[in-house]
């Protein structure tokens, strides 16, 4: 496009093109939006080109007559919007371009794009992308190698470079300008085509650049068949789905596993195991250990890697300090001359916003007010006799900005009255980021008094009553403003007392530490003339010179050259406010034109602002600067800056050796600094290091690549009367060789002295002896260490090259913040980071440092170019510094917490990142790139014979795991029920006998009774009931019937009905009214397996059956025959049915188990009487006892306890159905306290509800009167590991309501037998009858041993240390046995085997209806391999271990705990370890307040991660990195998918099991509907 220079535009529309050009790099417009305006503006002075738009063949021309290669860089990086300036290096972007093509060619790992919910999405995701060919999306593209500007092109037909796939648009803009700028011209087309599928193509990264190696040719579009793109083909279905490259087809997928799954999900893991499948790097070493003892892998030195060869350094001396005969004795006496002599002469002129001169402070004017405010602070604060300051005191010094003269007035008056200044920021609310630590200094310094002016006093935030209030962690503070007109003028007998310089405190700055805190470094009044001295002899500062000052003048080089040196001397300052920069980044050149200035002091971004800014500006001449120091010299990016504005100003007068970088630390005040020498030969030194040797802390010059490099500039030499030498950075302070990077440090009586308050940490800083290899000190006095890395090169210059507090050391190599952050910056988009905003930092997770980047992005950029810039910076940080990225976030603009000068606050972003609260709008882990100290994956040993098992056992002591209840034969006890074989004989017995006893009694919602029965009406309602199934029902004995009851007493009676017409009931749970759809085909496959002949229920379920939205869900038509018990008919049946054989069919018991599958287990007469016997007994059940049961009536235990126990025992059972709980969550407890029950059986759901429904109404139920102190046993009837935290927080909530800790344990049950363990109540000796039994025991186990089927018991709170609580006591004549569930050979005491028991009870056996008993029936029949082969054993398919407690039981026999830890099928197995899933979860839940539920499962061999949110969709991307690491952390496994779901997508059983099969189900069929999914690399 033609250039504007040559066009002939009027005056305003220049100045609106300069503002245009402002608003796009500070990134306020899009390049879009910046286009758009600037064609606007000069389309009506374009000559028109024939056509439309204009003919593409115009040549560029160039803005300025300079070299062209920098020029043409220079103006390209202005229009890539504005990178954060302190990092721009061209050189450096074109590396990483380099990096990047390099990766190309490699064809790197292809990364899944994350999945979110659309309203989390700002634009388009995923479905965006379109395979290749089949749109033309052309992308405007601004590589144009002058002007950055684009062409106009003609919107009309493309051009053949146009349809091509150009790969540069991606890739390299910069390479563009930079290696070929004699192609700029014809390059430059807006390069179009397929965008979609070429990035699609390249966030997949399985492209290849052609053969050609000239980059800026477009590619070979014929090498870019659908092919290359392998995205939506997992390996192994090749052939069939060539054809269809779309992304989420519809045909089936095969995964890992052999599994055919639909959607979108499956394709991405299936991308993300095939991406993981490639080896990673850095090969780990072989090593074995004892199987579980799991080492975690030390990072092995590599032995290629560079080492120092140098000899060891000596310590630089610096020139002597010349003394010059009338240098004053102490900068206050400068003070008092120059105030006395000269003046009128200016001080200090400050500027407005508008650049205009606000006000002119003269030496005189600064000397009488100083002299009023020493008079002011230290008579009129306080009372005479109790002055509030005195000499040696310390003030805060609060001065806004743009008010040098305001705090230099008030900074010699501290100096005058002998009090001690602390500069600090303007806190603007009362949490600023970094403020509150601020507020420790100055209550750590004892500051009572604050110094501030009237306009900023009146700016601070306010009270209702006009007080300013006390800021978060502040110390109360007196606010005193200085200016003038509130003072009182001293008597004219006052003066101040001026000293020499002497060892007393001049002044404290402060200084922020890598992690936030704040110290105070205290400069004593000798250094402060000595550094005051130095400065001036190594600049020549002379008397009157006139100095530009942009920096900060509260602290650091802007307070020395502009407060301090500047009165020594009688300098003149000019002094420019940061909100004058910001409006007119060119101010301070053209003051330093307008006053002629000597001198300006600047940072490395104002030359780069006045470099973007500055336009045609006909009248700079910078002939007059002699020295322009750059205060951020020592950040090895602002060498970039330098070159550039020399390039660019040279031709205005700006001399070369002019440019003078400096080093500086709060610490060690002036490190170093280059001299202004008038030998324009010598040119200025340069280092081109290789990053691979930085890392390594050696110097090594780049050689062979180029590509990885850091290029340094001197800051000059060691300052004048001062020693420098380069100590290693960590361990004792011993000197480096020549070619090794250090930490520098200063010898000199111009530096810090201390930290304030901190005596410790003065001693590691201030007080350093440097030693030589052999031990021997190299100077008497103490060095101070200046915080910078670096080395002296020849001739005694300086480099630095980067920060301790940037350092960050990732496996043994050491790399810079402040690199990472230039390399993630140089990747294009540049425009992509929202004004160049990134913070580095690491965080340690299993024993390593991680990098972390954190990028504010622009608001305008879509989820594709956040994810295609993400992978770029991925592969660029890779390529340049061989190092991975742990966590790569993206927040929105303006969020990350600000420093008071608008720069990135580091520890506080590392903060909020670490506790969750960053709310990023983007995440990408990359653990298993980066996490490479992982154990070594278990190698199963080849499995050893149980018979030796045994002998390994006895041999080491070890008793073979095994443990029986009582034993029934020799229990004597009265038990009536005995003489009867069958259930319904001992029901009629005890019609006849105890007719008017009450079994049952149901509760309602409101805690009333709904309904009881006694013994008789349950025989008489039993009798109708079986005459009707003889008569309505047609059924044989023997046929099945399916009782779909609510839980109560029709349930009861119904079952007690088929026992006497000989059929055999299956309780099963009705369908949800209000869920029907999915409650209801459940119900049809029970009754269907089962076989039901027919179906009994009430009315109400009746009609439910039959009602529309049933057959919506089902096929009604197929039901079996339903009766309705409702309606029974009056007559008794003429006889009860009694069956032949006690081993015949009772009931059948169907449950889902947690893995999702449906089992029934049929139980016979034999073992149902078994069973209640061994209950009665291990509960002491009689007929004068009460029970409380509040637990679902339709399998397992719960069904046994509501439906049976009753019946043999006699004892009344209180029924309290769970689902009232939902409307009164005090139901269940006000029952127990209302009927005086002293035991009580429920399901951890029943206790949660309680604990989250009264946690806060503890008190309100107590005055209703609710009291558990008779309460003696409340057990959780159970088919897991025992819920510790659950119970815990149950009984310590319910303590105050008389529960006794101890009343709470739990049973233990499953499949194959229905109760194996359960507590009886241990609280007999409180209660007034003894029993036997001791109180459920607590150990801690070693999670890592668990892994290996070890149990190895450590102390409370050891690390990785497990509680587990005993399951309960062993029943009756249960015998059981720890089993290898592989070997099925018997296990020692320490070892975590399959539990096996045999026991009367026990099913017999699977009821299914597609006879695959035979599979199954290994369950029911096992034999152990070795020992006793004969006893006959139940496989319960749970992990447990057994172990003898010291405890006995009322036998006298020592009692032996089971520990179930986890089913067999849930458990996974990862890296040849086993794992359960509650594990994994329990630690998930800890990590983040808003995680309310998590389930884990695996596919192929990822471990997937679903979590509840419980809070906005804006947290729910803080939450994959606290997984990631909390999993890493403890359980040493790399989580592959974080899922982030809504509260109660988890499903959850009626026992409260999490169904984590369904989860895994949902999830690879998409139907999960989550907020966000992580896929992590």
């Amino acid at each position: 496009m033609a250039d504007r220079d040559t066009l002939p535009l009027p005056l305003e529309v220049r100045t609106r093109l300069a503002e245009l050009e402002l608003e796009l790099s500070e990134g306020d417009i899009t390049q879009k939006g910046y286009e758009k305006k600037r064609s606007k503006l000069i389309g009506a002075f374009l000559p028109q080109a024939p056509g439309k738009g204009m003919d593409p063949s115009v040549p560029h021309e160039r803005r300025t007559p300079v070299t062209p290669g920098s020029s043409s860089r220079y103006h390209r990086r202005r229009s890539s919007g504005s990178r954060d300036e302190r990092y721009r290096s061209d050189v450096h972007t074109e590396a990483v371009q380099a990096a990047l093509a390099k990766q190309k060619e490699r064809g790197k790992m292809a990364v899944p794009m994350p999945s979110k919910r659309r309203s989390l999405v700002v634009q388009s995701s995923m479905d965006a992308y379109t395979p290749p060919g089949e749109e033309h999306i052309g992308l405007q593209d601004t590589s144009s190698g002058s002007e950055g500007e684009g062409s106009m092109q003609g919107e009309g037909t493309p051009t053949s470079s146009q349809s091509s796939i150009n790969m540069e648009n991606w890739i390299s803009r910069a390479i563009h300008g930079s290696t070929t700028s004699s192609t700029t011209s014809s390059s430059s087309t807006q390069s179009g085509g397929s965008g979609a599928a070429s990035r699609l193509a390249d966030v997949m990264g399985q492209t290849h650049l052609g053969k050609s190696e000239n980059h800026s040719a477009p590619p070979d579009v014929t090498s870019y068949t659908t092919d290359s793109i392998q995205v939506e083909r997992p390996q192994g279905s090749t052939t069939a789905s060539r054809s269809t490259p779309k992304y989420g087809n519809a045909e089936l997928m095969e995964t890992g596993d052999g599994v055919p799954v639909g959607g979108r999900v499956s394709a991405k893991i299936q991308q993300l195991v095939n991406t993981l499948k490639r080896p990673k790097r850095p090969p780990l070493r072989e090593f074995f250990v004892d199987d579980f003892e799991e080492l975690l892998e030390v990072q092995q030195p590599d032995p290629n890697q560079p080492k120092a060869e140098g000899a060891q350094m000596l310590a630089m001396r610096g020139e002597q300090l010349g003394v010059v005969t009338n240098w004053p004795l102490s900068l206050e006496a400068a003070l008092q001359r120059w105030g006395t002599i000269s003046p009128k002469a200016p001080c200090l002129t400050t500027m407005d916003t508008n650049g205009k001169p606000l006000y002119i402070l003269t030496y005189g004017k600064l000397w009488t007010r100083s002299i009023k405010v020493a008079y002011n602070i230290l008579h009129k604060l306080g009372s005479k006799q109790e002055p509030m300051l005195r000499p040696g005191d310390r003030v805060a010094l609060v001065f806004p900005n743009n008010d040098p003269a305001a705090f230099m007035v008030a900074f010699y008056g501290c100096l005058l009255a002998e009090v001690v200044p602390v500069p600090i920021e303007v806190p603007l609310t009362r949490k600023d980021a970094g403020s509150q630590q601020i507020g420790f200094l100055l209550g750590s310094c004892g500051v009572t008094v604050a110094l501030t002016s009237d306009a900023c006093h009146k700016g601070l935030p306010k009270s209702p009553t006009g007080e300013i209030p006390q800021f978060k962690g502040w110390p109360k503070l007196l606010w005193f403003v200085t200016e003038s007109k509130h003072l009182s003028k001293p008597p004219r007998d006052w003066f101040p007392h001026i000293k020499d310089a002497n060892n007393e405190t001049a002044y404290i700055e402060y200084k922020t530490c890598k992690d936030g805190s704040v110290l105070g470094v205290t400069v004593m009044r000798m250094a402060l003339l000595t550094h005051c001295q130095a400065l001036t002899q190594s600049c020549g500062y002379t008397e009157a010179e006139t100095i530009v000052n942009v920096l900060d003048f509260k602290k650091d080089v802007g307070l020395w050259h502009g407060i301090l040196t500047s009165v020594m001397n009688m300098m003149h300052v000019i002094s420019i406010p940061y909100s004058l920069m910001k409006v007119n980044p060119l101010s301070w050149i053209q003051k330093v034109c307008q006053y002629k200035a000597k001198v300006a002091c600047v940072k490395s971004r104002d030359m780069h602002w006045a470099l973007v800014a500055h336009r045609d500006q006909r009248d700079i001449n910078l002939s007059s600067l002699r020295m322009l120091v750059v205060a951020d010299g020592a950040n090895p990016w602002s060498i970039s800056s330098c070159d550039a504005f020399l390039n660019v100003f040279q031709s205005k007068g700006l001399k070369p050796e002019v440019i003078c970088p400096c080093a500086s630390s709060p610490e060690a005040l002036t490190v170093a600094i280059r001299r202004p020498t008038d030998d324009s030969n010598q040119p200025p030194g340069r280092g081109v290091l290789s990053m691979q040797g930085l890392s390594h802390g050696v110097i090594r010059v780049d050689s062979e690549e180029k590509l990885s490099v850091l290029t340094l500039q001197d800051v000059g030499t060691v300052m004048p009367g001062a020693l420098m030498c380069v100590v290693k950075p960590d361990g004792v302070p011993q000197l480096c060789k020549t070619d090794e990077i250090g930490e520098l440090c200063v010898g000199s009586i111009a530096t810090g002295t201390s930290y304030y308050g901190l005596s410790g940490m003065t001693k590691n800083t201030f007080e350093v002896f440097p030693m030589n290899s052999v031990g021997a000190l190299i100077s008497e006095y103490p060095f101070t260490r200046t915080g910078l890395l670096g080395f002296v090169g020849p001739g005694g210059l300086c480099f630095i090259a980067g920060k301790m507090d940037g350092l960050m050391v990732v496996g043994g190599r050491r790399h810079n913040a402040d690199d990472i952050v230039a390399t993630a910056l140089a990747v294009e988009p540049m425009k992509f980071v929202y004004r160049g905003r990134i913070a580095v930092f690491s965080i340690s997770v299993l024993h390593d440092e991680r990098i972390v980047v954190v990028a504010e992005q622009r608001p305008d950029s879509t989820e594709e170019d956040s994810f295609q810039w993400m992978s770029r910076v991925l592969q660029a940080i890779d390529g340049i510094h061989q190092v991975g990225v742990y966590c790569l976030a993206l927040v929105p603009s303006n969020t990350l917490p600000k420093t008071p000068l608008g720069g990135i606050h580091l520890s506080e972003s590392k903060q909020l990142f670490l506790e969750g609260s960053l709310h990023p709008c983007n995440v990408l882990m990359c653990p298993h790139t980066c996490v490479t100290n992982l154990p070594k994956p278990r190698q199963k040993q080849p499995e050893i014979g149980p018979a030796s098992v045994m002998v390994g056992n006895l041999v080491s002591g070890k008793r073979i795991a095994q443990a029986s209840g009582r034993d029934l034969g020799q229990m004597e006890d009265n038990d009536q029920a005995r003489k009867f074989l069958f259930l319904s004989e001992v029901l009629q017995w005890r019609a006849q006998t105890t007719p008017d006893h009450v079994l049952y009694t149901l509760l309602n919602c409101r805690g009333t009774i709904a309904s009881s029965l006694t013994c008789v009406q349950l025989h008489k309602r039993a009798e109708k009931i079986a005459t009707m199934l003889a008569e309505r029902g047609h059924l044989q004995d023997g046929d099945h019937v399916a009782l779909v009851y609510p839980p109560g007493i029709d349930l009861i009676a119904a079952f007690y009905g088929c026992l006497y017409a000989g059929c055999v009931p299956i309780t099963v749970r009705p369908p949800h009214p209000q869920n029907i759809a999915t409650t209801l085909p459940t119900v049809k496959m029970i009754v269907e397996v089962s076989r039901s002949a027919c179906m009994m229920t009430t009315a109400v379920i009746c009609k439910l059956l039959r009602s529309k939205e049933a057959s919506a869900a089902v096929d009604v038509r197929s039901w079996p025959p339903v009766l309705d018990t409702d309606d029974l008919p009056k007559k008794k049946p003429p006889l009860l049915y009694k069956p032949s054989n006690p081993d015949t069919l009772a009931y059948l018991d169907f449950s889902v188990s947690t893995t999702g599958m449906l089992a029934g287990v049929k139980m016979s007469h034999t073992a149902t009487s078994a069973f209640c016997r061994s209950i009665k007994l291990q509960c002491e059940l009689y007929p004068s006892r009460e029970v409380a049961i509040c637990l679902d009536p339709y399998c397992g235990l719960g069904f046994v306890l509501w439906c049976l126990c009753s019946v043999y025992s006699g004892h009344q059972s209180i029924l309290i159905p769970p689902s009232e709980l939902e409307v009164n969550p005090a139901l269940w407890l006000l029952g127990v306290s209302q009927y005086k029950v002293r035991d009580t059986f429920c399901s951890y759901s029943v206790m949660e509800l309680c604990t989250k429904g009264l946690g806060l109404q503890t008190e309100s139920i107590k005055s209703r009167g609710l009291d558990l102190s008779r309460v003696r046993t409340c057990v959780v009837v159970a088919e897991e590991r025992p819920r510790i935290a659950l119970t815990q927080s149950f009984s310590k909530l319910f303590k105050d309501l008389g529960l006794h800790p101890r009343a709470v344990s739990t049973s233990f049950g499953c499949r194959v037998n229905l109760a194996i363990c359960l507590q009886p109540h241990r609280l007999g000796k409180l209660a007034d009858q003894g029993t036997s039994g001791p109180d459920p025991t607590t150990v801690y186990v070693d999670m890592r041993a668990l892994r290996h089927d070890r149990v190895r018991l450590v102390e409370r709170g050891s690390p990785h240390s497990l509680p587990l609580m005993e399951s309960g006591k062993i029943l009756p004549g249960v015998r059981i046995i720890i089993a290898n569930p592989e070997t099925k050979g018997p296990l020692g005491d320490s070892h975590l085997g399959e539990i096996w028991v045999c026991s009367g009870h026990n099913a017999s056996g699977y009821f299914t209806v597609y006879g695959d008993e035979a599979l199954q029936s290994d369950h029911f029949t096992s034999r152990l391999s070795f020992g006793d082969t004969q006893t006959i054993w139940a496989r319960t398919g749970y992990l447990g271990f057994l172990r003898r407690t010291e405890l006995t039981d009322a036998s006298g026999e020592r009692h032996d705990a089971l520990y179930v830890v986890g089913a067999l099928d849930e458990a996974m197995e990862l890296r040849g370890m086993r794992y359960h899933p509650i594990d994994i979860e329990t630690s998930v839940i800890r990590t983040h307040k808003s995680i309310t539920e998590c389930a884990v499962f695996t596919w192929t061999n990822l471990l997937v991660v679903v979590v509840e949110l419980d809070g906005s969709e804006q947290e729910a991307l803080d939450l994959v990195p606290l997984v990631t690491n909390v999993v890493l952390e403890e359980h040493y496994l790399i989580v592959g998918v974080v899922v982030v779901v809504d509260i109660g997508v988890i499903p959850i059983n009626s026992r409260g099991e999490k169904q984590r099969m369904h989860l895994r189900d949902g999830f690879l069929a998409d139907q999960l509907d989550p907020i966000y999914v992580a896929y992590n690399m």
